[in-house]
């Protein structure tokens, strides 16, 4: 990465941390035009056509070529997590985090954690505690596993449902 490059980046960050979503997706372009490789700024681009345009199918090439080039940047991992949840892609997003279990710099509790929400999504209630109680075991930060327990009791609850 060059100088010029990392300062479109951060002018970028800056851009959108001031709301200027337009000129943050120019400089993230102008990376690209300079290096098609950057991936920093293609998930910064899938990050702002999916959350700002709605154009899902932009912001997964761009955070799928963001993984691509950078196999050890965990954001895009993360954005494309959340939107294979979005829009449902069930199958899909099961293969992708049992994926996302073998490389190092993702966070396994929060990948367990997604995968509890998905099962608990598909209505896998015992499945879903199975795996919130492994996100509670590799997990670190309290609050979270605060969460996590609340999760497996809303399971239980509604495995008594059925």
């Amino acid at each position: 990465m060059n100088s010029r490059t990392e300062e479109l980046y951060l002018e970028g960050e800056n851009a959108i941390k001031n709301g200027n979503i337009l000129e943050a997706k120019q400089n993230y372009e102008t990376i690209l035009l300079d290096d098609p490789q950057c991936y920093y700024a293609h998930n910064s681009l899938g990050w702002i056509y999916k959350t700002q345009f709605d154009d899902y199918k932009k912001a997964e090439n761009h955070f799928k070529a963001a993984i691509k080039f950078g196999s050890a940047y965990p954001h895009a991992y993360y954005n494309l997590i959340y939107l294979l949840t979005e829009l449902e892609r069930f199958e899909e997003l099961n293969h992708f985090l049992k994926g996302c279990l073998q490389i190092p710099v993702l966070d396994k509790s929060l990948i367990y954690n997604r995968l509890g929400l998905l099962e608990e999504m598909k209505e896998n209630f015992t499945q879903a505690i199975t795996y919130y109680k492994r996100s509670i075991k590799l997990c670190l930060i309290d609050d979270k596993i605060e969460d996590l327990k609340k999760h497996i009791t809303r399971c239980e609850y509604k495995n008594e449902l059925e």
